[in-house]
């Protein structure tokens, strides 16, 4: 049967529209198709582990008690004998110092204000040779300046000159006593107590652990850092002042303080540089209560180095070392890599964790950064950034014709 007019003209219309729908619909879908963004690539972790270094070995003597530690690293490395406070000695005369340089405060190259001797200095230094304890000559109308006053104290160890130096500073030995308890809880130091400014009294006693961490506060000041690392100094009137550390210059020994007690001991609270591949570690310790000074000597060498044996430079990871890797739909292929080398010094078996992060990607060039790695050692810390290990380009024209489907998403 032929068809109707009105039939033809449907149909005409209906291959007219649904042409042009479909010329419309191609124009639309070229564009869409050939720069629509293309979807993001995930991914795929490949996170190394390290392994965790051999433990370190450490032998302290039998004796008294004793500690070292490392500035940067948490707690005391290792630590024996008894965990009371004992006599700390001449090792007080470094709470003095840094109670006065907390109340005078002068710089590495400022001598500070000068300080005249008079009669009640020299009945001070009359009063402890009388008790046996370590002396430094003095003359009333002698001047000196704050800084020589800590180097005679210091360096040489004169029980005088710390009498001389906290009166000075606070008017009165009870004055300053004061201050110095004061300073104490400031600084956190709570097994330490100071009775005098010297240490004779073996009243004036510490914790191995809060000596230490003395030390590394005498470190941090660089006034006493510098005076405690000199083996010897001219002072007008006096002379030549040679430290009581004998120590000073060897094993990367630069300090601190020598202390003694008939009735308890040698002391010497140490401090030592020392090389672990590219690190260079400050280490502080002390060593109260030993027979004599030559004996506690050979200990300290000794603990020094064993501790430099239990420091490990780890190796991270390398410029280059794979963290991730990408495949797009379209095939194309690249990495996420370290963008540079990194290590750590650890003490001994300090386990090291790794974790990784990369983010996804379209297009993306050589070098762009997409992530990062995180290493942790006790409580440090170290990020390095992942980057691309190569371009990714579009994939062109006729693959993105071909697959609208992951182009927009809808795989």
């Amino acid at each position: 049967m032929p068809l109707t007019r009105r039939q033809i003209y449907r149909r005409r219309r209906i291959v007219v529209f649904g042409g042009l729908f479909a010329v419309l619909a191609g124009i639309a879908y070229l564009p869409l198709t050939l720069f629509a963004p293309v979807t993001e690539t995930a991914a795929a972790l490949e996170v190394p582990s390290i392994q965790t270094p051999a433990a370190a070995e450490t032998t302290l003597p039998s004796y008294g008690a004793s500690a070292i530690a490392a500035l940067g690293y948490d707690g005391l490395l290792a630590q024996a004998g008894t965990a009371d406070a004992v006599p700390m000695a001449s090792i007080t005369k470094v709470v003095t110092a840094l109670t006065v340089l907390d109340a005078h405060p002068i710089s590495a190259d400022d001598p500070g204000p000068a300080v005249t001797m008079s009669a009640a200095d020299v009945a001070s230094y009359r009063d402890y040779i009388a008790r046996n304890g370590s002396v430094a000559p003095v003359s009333a109308g002698w001047t000196f300046s704050e800084r020589e006053l800590l180097e005679i104290m210091l360096i040489d160890s004169a029980n005088n000159y710390a009498a001389t130096l906290a009166t000075w500073a606070f008017g009165s030995t009870d004055a300053y006593l004061a201050a110095a308890q004061a300073w104490l809880a400031k600084n956190q130091l709570d097994t330490i107590t100071v009775v005098d400014t010297s240490g004779l009294d073996p009243r004036s006693t510490g914790t191995v652990g809060d000596i230490v961490r003395l030390g590394e506060l005498a470190l941090e000041h660089p006034v006493v850092a510098e005076i405690v690392g000199t083996k010897s100094v001219e002072i007008h009137d006096i002379g030549t002042v040679k430290n009581t550390n004998a120590l000073i210059g060897h094993d990367g020994i630069d300090g601190i303080k020598t202390g003694t007690l008939d009735s308890f001991g040698a002391n010497l609270l140490f401090s030592s540089s020392i090389q672990v591949g590219s690190e260079t570690i400050e280490l502080v310790g002390v060593v109260l209560g030993g027979p004599d000074h030559p004996t506690i000597n050979a200990a300290i060498r000794d603990l020094i180095a064993q501790a430099q044996a239990g420091f490990h430079e780890v190796q991270l990871v390398a410029a280059g070392d794979v963290f991730a890797s990408y495949t797009t739909p379209w095939g194309a292929e690249t990495r996420a890599i370290a963008g540079e080398s990194a290590s750590v010094v650890v003490w001994g078996d300090t386990p090291i964790a790794v974790s990784a992060t990369a983010g996804g990607i379209r297009l993306a060039e050589q070098g762009d950064t997409v992530g990062q790695a995180v290493f942790t050692a006790g409580q440090r810390t170290l990020t390095v950034p992942l980057v691309l290990s190569g371009d990714v380009d579009d994939p062109g024209p006729w693959w993105r014709l071909g697959h609208p489907e992951i182009i927009f998403g809808m795989e």
